[in-house]
């Protein structure tokens, strides 16, 4: 592979990468990983993501809450992210959505935390980072609502059916694909899909350390750790599913990237 890539969901904040961060960071540069967004889920790790951001050149992150703990959303907390969102640091507001899957909060509570937070990223003018599960019926209208006043807007680590697809893709999304695709018990009917993206629309991440890909030929770094000197193999499988060359894919998901982040290429 000889382009760059860029790792557009990464939870660097997780525990799991403390003991080795600078290592993580330099695998990730020695593999062709030249940036990374950081995950923000709570006020507490966006927080987290914003200090590592401005710690290590190459990254970036995004402020927000994610849908299992929409409970907790407080006007002080709104206030907070919105604080944060005014940071050049942080690319994009989310993690935001719906999750009713676990339904770790309720879904009244789940509907209004994404919606304030889409607000949010109207009135900042960034990105919304995406999170829908089982959900999609309420996900798509509350979307609708703000999207024409959306900067950009990209579905995380999507694993849906075909509709979902289109109807993410009617409404000018980006969809993040992740090492869900070299899963052998889960991934085959996204590896069937991700040919109906646009390059245009297409971006990769590893949303480490989660999600690392089954099929790895070795072992990775860290055992059972996924990770960004992880994504090129994401991208591979992504090309072979897409009939495309790696270096296709990762020149059109690096450009796409840079795009929707606003990071000088």
């Amino acid at each position: 592979m000889t382009h760059p890539l860029a790792d557009i969901g990464i939870n660097l904040t997780d525990k799991r990468f403390q003991p080795d961060l600078d290592a993580v960071l330099e695998r990730a540069r020695t593999a062709g990983v030249r940036w990374q967004l950081i995950t923000g889920t709570d006020a507490d790790s966006s927080r987290q993501a914003l200090s590592l951001a401005r710690q290590h050149e190459a990254l970036f992150c995004t402020a927000g809450l994610h849908p299992h703990q929409a409970s907790a959303m407080t006007p002080s907390l709104l206030s907070e992210l919105d604080a944060l969102a005014r940071d050049e640091q942080v690319r994009a507001i989310g993690e935001t959505g719906l999750d009713f899957n676990r339904d770790f909060s309720p879904r009244p509570l789940q509907e209004k935390a994404f919606a304030a937070q889409l607000a949010v990223a109207v009135t900042r003018q960034k990105p919304v980072f995406l999170h829908q599960r089982d959900a999609h019926a309420r996900f798509l209208p509350i979307l609708r609502e703000q999207r024409d006043q959306l900067p950009d807007a990209v579905v995380h680590c999507f694993t849906g059916t075909q509709r979902e697809l289109f109807d993410y893709l009617d409404l000018d999304c980006h969809i993040g694909i992740t090492g869900w695709l070299c899963d052998e018990r889960r991934g085959s009917a996204l590896q069937a899909l991700v040919h109906n993206i646009p390059a245009n629309r297409l971006l990769v991440e590893t949303d480490g350390p989660y999600l690392l890909p089954r099929d790895l030929p070795e072992k990775p770094p860290v055992k059972g750790r996924n990770e960004p000197s992880l994504l090129p193999w994401i991208v591979k499988r992504l090309a072979e599913c897409r009939g495309e060359t790696v270096d296709t894919v990762a020149e059109a998901t690096y450009r796409n990237s840079c795009r929707v982040f606003n990071v000088v290429q």
